[in-house]
């Protein structure tokens, strides 16, 4: 039998950092456990791609330049390769997608996010959402983007929903690791808030720290809230939030020494003491028209490494907080309710959650969202002659 060929194609891969970019980059290694895989992807991905997958690279900027050289490179590329299967790796890339798949007789799937179903730009909707429509399969990333699909005209028999996944710790940081963290980014011995992410305006960090955080301070004066991540440079539609606008509202709150900011965060190891050295995880994503949170990885990270999560219910983050296991979700814009869970959590023994998130975690590894994906993907090309 003929091993099975696929064709990815996304803007959305390292060097470029953040959630959809680590997805990209593992639904890529996954399933070349399974089949033959070929990437198209921005100028940088070859030096850091799976090592069992080759690169074809298109430059990142402007985007106009990268839609038109991933759609050419993606039908030169599906012409000599032969897919069976073209993956667009998001919304962005499923013209694309549908282009080589065209060419070389195979079927089509994207994997949509969330607000890459929801754009309104007359443009998107003119050629971006009929693109989605012809798709022979469509993966939502949680089951609010799966209504998302529908609304644009997706019928329902081609939706599956595949979270998306996790690299589960093999092993707790060591102590010492863990204090050398602390020393190097100066938190002392505080007790930690947590927030991980790119500084847009739907993250929602600046609207915390100004109707939540006073709160919390005022009743847990030793807390810290440690800020991993910057505002974006190349995300699409992302409005952002600088260092300086959250920390003039917490200066003007009068807790402005209650931040520390430590920029974006790579290292795999450096990370998991940023979530094991932190008692909770800060996500308060705001419900915005037409910006929606499509899942909330980062809820997922945290509780593999044991850490619970308080979040607003909006979006995918339904599916990415176990209410009671992994954390508690609030309803959207409630920040009193928020402050208040918060505490509570701060006032648990701390080690009473680790356990309930830890296994929450567990079901979203990649090598089982992998073999979803393989198996959604082979089922649905059971036609084909491989």
């Amino acid at each position: 039998m003929t091993q099975p060929r696929i064709l990815h194609i996304t803007r959305n891969l390292p060097p470029l950092v953040g959630g959809m970019e680590r997805l990209n980059w593992h639904i890529a290694d996954e399933l070349s456990r399974y089949a033959q895989v070929e990437l198209i992807g921005p100028s940088g991905a070859a030096a850091l791609r799976p090592s069992a997958v080759p690169v074809t690279e298109v430059p990142l900027r402007p985007l106009p330049r990268f839609l038109l050289a991933s759609a050419w490179q993606a039908v030169v590329v599906a012409r000599r390769f032969k897919p069976h299967i073209v993956l667009a790796g998001s919304g962005l890339t499923a013209p694309a997608a549908w282009l080589a798949a065209r060419a070389s007789g195979a079927c089509a799937h994207v994997y949509l996010h969330g607000l890459d179903a929801a754009v309104q730009h007359p443009a998107y909707r003119a050629v971006w959402h009929p693109a989605i429509r012809r798709m022979d399969g469509v993966i939502a990333n949680s089951q609010p983007t799966a209504e998302l699909a529908r609304s644009l005209g997706v019928t329902a028999e081609k939706i599956r929903i595949i979270h998306p996944g996790v690299t589960l710790p093999a092993a707790p940081q060591s102590a010492s690791a863990l204090q050398d963290f602390r020393q190097r980014h100066q938190l002392g011995d505080r007790r930690l808030l947590l927030s991980v992410g790119r500084l847009t305006t739907r993250k929602g960090l600046r609207e915390f720290v100004q109707q939540a955080l006073p709160a919390i301070v005022q009743a847990a004066p030793d807390t810290l809230l440690a800020i991993v991540g910057e505002a974006p440079a190349h995300s699409l539609h992302a409005s952002v939030q600088t260092r300086a606008s959250i920390q003039a509202v917490a200066d003007a709150a009068g807790i402005g020494q209650h931040l520390r900011f430590l920029g974006v965060i790579t290292d795999p190891q450096e990370l998991a003491c940023a979530y094991e050295s932190a008692s909770l995880h800060i996500f308060p994503v705001r419900e915005l028209p037409g910006d929606p949170e499509g899942f909330g990885m980062v809820a997922i990270e945290a509780a593999a490494h044991g850490l619970p999560t308080v979040a607003f219910a909006t979006g995918g983050i339904v599916d990415a907080v176990a209410e009671g296991q992994s954390g508690h979700l609030l309803a959207p814009n409630d920040y009193p309710a928020l402050a208040q869970a918060a505490l509570q959590i701060l006032a648990d023994d701390p080690g009473a959650w680790q356990t309930r998130a830890s296994a929450f975690a567990a079901q979203f590894a990649w090598s089982v969202i992998g073999q979803k994906l393989w198996h959604m993907l082979a089922k649905d090309t059971n036609s084909l002659d491989y």
